[in-house]
């Protein structure tokens, strides 16, 4: 882990090394670190954290007391793929990273501390000591650069008063203006519309159960997950309740039911953590696309039937009409 002098190797060049770690002094290279927007943490062979950036607190609501100590797969960042499938056991990057002495890059999605879901793009390298050995890695990852413009886009309709209170989405007046106006770019254009209406399963048994502070925070752990994973262009706001409307530009058929229902896969992959346990929740989907003259009641009409559709035989999954 250490040349002859005391230092070690990091990955990026050789450092002092302290009694707390290679990454405890004061050093160039560790205030580089911190200053970088994307985040950045290595762990040691044992996958234990010792290092924790800013970037990495900002991207994942996680401080660097809270993580830096802890194994990177106990259930902190649990990475999930676009199938949902947690990937701290199998498919790890930085895992495989360990293994191999191979770099890797990979689209995932991580936990935040709020609960929701994250996209991000990860990069692993291993950190290897004097004798090439692999003693550990490094991964950085950074954010989508359309959940930004997403972000920005929503702040915006604070100031013109068409953002939802609760989930800081738009809301149900901004919706209805734009169903209007792509449906009319799809007469002028041919350009084609999908609408998707998204429903939290069971919401009435979480406020119940948990009360409604909890409730809401449900509510904006599922609106957090949907709008940090839409694409840019697309349109997203709390319909009413516990519903939410989705409104895809330039997508029809399977890429539109595609797009939705990971969207309802990330949702269900995303959890609170309460005291007593992690709370969970999934979402029922239906799912249309604009056919011919439609008048947005009638593609509404139809996302409804869908997602009755859905609800009726399960929940938790989507269907389109």
């Amino acid at each position: 882990m250490t040349d002859p002098g005391g230092d070690v190797y990091d990955g990026f060049g050789w450092c002092p090394m302290s009694k707390n770690g290679p990454f405890a002094s004061e050093s160039l290279l560790h205030k580089a670190l911190q200053n970088i927007r994307d985040g950045v943490y290595i762990v040691d062979r044992g996958r234990k954290i010792l290092f924790w950036n800013s970037g990495a607190e900002r991207i994942t609501g996680y401080s660097a007391k809270e993580i830096t100590g802890s194994l990177c797969f106990e259930n902190i960042l649990r990475h999930v793929d676009d199938s949902g499938q947690l990937l701290c056991h199998a498919g790890c990057p930085l895992a495989g990273t360990m293994d191999d002495g191979e770099s890797r890059e990979a689209d995932v999605y991580l936990h935040h501390r709020s609960g929701h879901r994250v996209p991000i793009h990860v990069k692993t390298a291993p950190i290897r000591d004097a004798g090439g050995v692999v003693i550990g890695a490094v991964e950085t990852f950074s954010e989508n650069r359309a959940q930004r413009e997403i972000m920005e886009r929503f702040a915006e309709l604070e100031k013109m008063a068409m953002r939802d209170p609760l989930t800081g989405l738009a809301n149900r007046r901004y919706m209805e203006n734009r169903i209007e106006m792509r449906l009319s770019e799809k007469v002028r254009f041919g350009w084609p519309v999908g609408l998707a209406i998204l429903d939290v399963d069971d919401f009435k048994k979480v406020n119940d159960t948990f009360g409604h502070d909890v409730g809401d925070k449900v509510l904006k752990m599922v609106s957090a997950t949907l709008v940090s994973n839409l694409r840019s262009f697309d349109d997203l706001g709390r319909w009413g309740g516990e519903e939410f409307l989705m409104l895809a530009a330039n997508i029809e058929g399977n890429p539109l039911f595609s797009l939705v229902d990971r969207l309802r896969i990330l949702v269900s992959a995303s959890c609170l953590d309460l005291e007593r346990a992690p709370l969970c929740v999934t979402v029922s989907a239906g799912v249309s696309g604009a056919k011919g003259g439609d008048s947005w009641g009638e593609i509404l009409k139809r996302a409804d039937e869908a997602l009755y559709i859905s609800k009726r035989n399960g929940k938790n999954r989507s269907t389109v009409l």
